[in-house]
């Protein structure tokens, strides 16, 4: 129970409302990306979509091994059972 003025939640930025990890993976969609795979591999792209498989879709994708490019691809499907980190860049 607060008292008065307190705000329930953490994090003290202001904003008041509290995103899931599912808002965040919907206010990146058309924005730029990066998955990176634990075999050292990063895509870099626009992230055109991502279902509850984690199947991941991007446009105007960029291959880096080892942070050199190797090749563009203008699509590419990721499968969500490849481990993975999605960072928004």
């Amino acid at each position: 129970m607060s008292s008065g003025g307190e705000k329930s939640g953490s994090g003290g930025g202001g904003g008041g409302a509290v995103k899931t990890p599912s808002d965040f993976l919907k206010s990146i969609r058309g924005r730029p990306v990066v998955v990176k795979l634990n075999s050292g591999v990063d895509y870099r792209g626009i992230l055109a979509c991502l279902d509850g498989y984690m199947n991941i879709a991007m446009e105007q994708t960029e291959e880096y091994v080892n942070g050199q490019l190797k090749n563009k691809y203008g699509d590419a499907f990721i499968r969500g059972n490849n481990d993975c980190g999605l960072l928004h860049s």
